[in-house]
């Protein structure tokens, strides 16, 4: 259907209001934006805005830089603690394969010798320190298994607690 003019000139005479007050709206909006740049060209303004935008970009840039310069020192930091940490486990691990090692090295021994061969050795060694725990048949089969102990490379101190037990 097809609007009479009488339709279209009405509707025309409502928008047209409407359009005034937002033209009117939008003049004194532009207006209070530029009060600092009443009297500057239009070439003017466009330099001072540009002037504003590189001073907003290289405070954001410096602002960056300190950010990143934080960062990368938080990260040198914790790289330099997860290192030392590392080393740490390796070195605990590196005592505890040093002490099976002492332990295996100390039981193959006795397993060795005829005389200590027969008997029940419990060994414990701890940072180098062994024990030795369990029974013999004499004080010179005692005597022996902390000798033959303290022969092992990696070994600082023997604790003979070794019961001497006649057979019978």
């Amino acid at each position: 259907m097809i609007p009479s003019l009488f339709e279209y000139s009405h509707s025309i005479r409502a928008v047209r209001p409407l359009a005034v007050i937002g033209t009117v709206s939008l003049v004194l909006a532009l207006s209070a934006c530029n009060k600092q740049d009443e009297g500057k060209t239009a070439g003017q303004q466009l330099d001072s805005a540009i002037a504003k935008t590189e001073d907003a970009a290289a405070r954001a840039k410096a602002k960056a830089e300190s950010e990143m310069a934080s960062a990368g020192a938080a990260v040198k930091n914790m790289t330099q603690n997860a290192e030392s940490s590392g080393k740490d486990a390796a070195a605990k691990a590196g005592a505890q394969i040093d002490d099976l090692t002492i332990t295996t090295t100390v039981t193959a021994g006795f397993a060795k010798d005829p005389d200590l061969s027969v008997l029940k050795i419990n060994v414990d060694t701890r940072n180098g320190a062994v024990t030795l725990k369990g029974s013999a048949p004499t004080a010179a089969a005692r005597d022996k298994a902390a000798s033959l102990a303290k022969t092992v490379n990696g070994v600082n101190s023997v604790d003979n607690q070794l019961v001497v037990k006649a057979a019978g």
